[in-house]
């Protein structure tokens, strides 16, 4: 049974919503300069370190260093190796291999450095769990960096929830710690969209328009409707020809393929929960599941059965 009133169309809310983590590790660390931290490459996952007192120095591999300081966050989306120093040139182990106080199996406190001045940090692991979600980070800059505002004091009162949950992890904790991870992530990423020049191109970007915008959240909303260029142009309401140009130029191709490559980025998530391909097929609107599979081996380079052995595997 629907609502009885009209869900409100919001692209970033729509385009956000199957951001889904699990895996989530996080750390509590007191570091005292001088010190140097490496953090090994994890596909999948995203590296994410809030500075709650001191500074540190955030080194990525063919970027320029970051300087992080007290009430920054930094949130490295695709799991890339980087370093964080108190200090150019600070010797810098792999942090897996220095010895962490476990609290349980997905917290640990850290204490490193030599004696000096302290640095102290949550810093955290989370797995990105779904092919949209995948789908939706690729689409990220390799760093996310956001200064203390006002806005991030928002970010630290989740990073605080997490924090006292970690500390006394009690029945359905694990569950809370996972979701703020989820709000933490998209708090980060909407202060990056509301405050960085950088944001406002590509998909993510074309989310700020206001036709693009409220027709890529009417296709993420029911990717399963038929939709036409001419119809999504309707609701927007744009010409035709004008909204066909405005939409490849802003989100870097055609209407329809992205509306077709959004309904496999759904199908994946059902076919990875254990959904017959005959059933994902005809909830995305395919009224023959050989033309599903067609279209989903065309825009996924694998067939739906293969996809859905391989996700589960992950």
């Amino acid at each position: 049974m629907s609502a009885p009133w009209p869900a409100p169309v919001d692209p970033l809310g729509e385009a956000l919503h199957p951001l889904r983590l699990s895996g989530t590790f996080y750390c509590r660390s007191v570091l005292t300069a001088p010190w140097g931290l490496t953090l090994p490459e994890m596909p999948d996952h995203l590296w994410f370190h809030v500075v709650t007192g001191g500074t540190s120095r955030l080194e990525m591999p063919g970027a320029e260093p970051v300087e992080l300081r007290a009430g920054d966050i930094a949130l490295v989306p695709h799991g890339t190796r980087h370093a964080l120093r108190s200090e150019p040139g600070t010797i810098a182990p792999m942090v897996l291999d220095l010895p962490h106080d476990f609290l349980h199996d997905r917290y640990a406190v850290l204490h490193h450095g030599s004696g000096g001045p302290a640095t102290t940090a949550v810093c955290g692991a989370v797995q990105v769990d779904t092919p949209a979600a995948r789908g939706l980070v690729a689409q990220l800059p390799p760093l996310l960096h956001v200064t203390a505002s006002p806005r991030a004091e928002w970010m630290h009162a989740t990073v605080g929830l997490i924090v006292a949950e970690a500390d006394e992890l009690r029945p359905g904790g694990a569950a809370v710690i996972t979701r703020l991870s989820d709000v933490l992530v998209i708090q980060v990423i909407r202060s990056w969209l509301e405050s960085d020049p950088g944001a406002r191109t590509g998909r993510l970007g074309a989310l700020r328009d206001p036709q693009i915008g409220r027709a890529l959240a009417l296709v993420h909303r029911e990717p399963e409707r038929d939709w036409t260029v001419a119809s999504l142009a309707a609701r927007v309401p744009m010409s035709r020809s004008a909204f066909a140009a405005r939409f490849t130029a802003l989100v870097g191709e055609p209407v329809l393929a992205y509306v077709t490559r959004r309904r496999m980025e759904v199908a994946l998530d059902r076919l990875r929960d254990g959904s017959p391909v005959a059933e994902v097929a005809g909830a995305l609107g395919y009224r023959s599941e050989a033309a599903f599979s067609r279209a989903f081996k065309r825009v996924t380079g694998s067939s739906p059965g293969a996809a859905r052995r391989a996700v589960s595997a992950r």
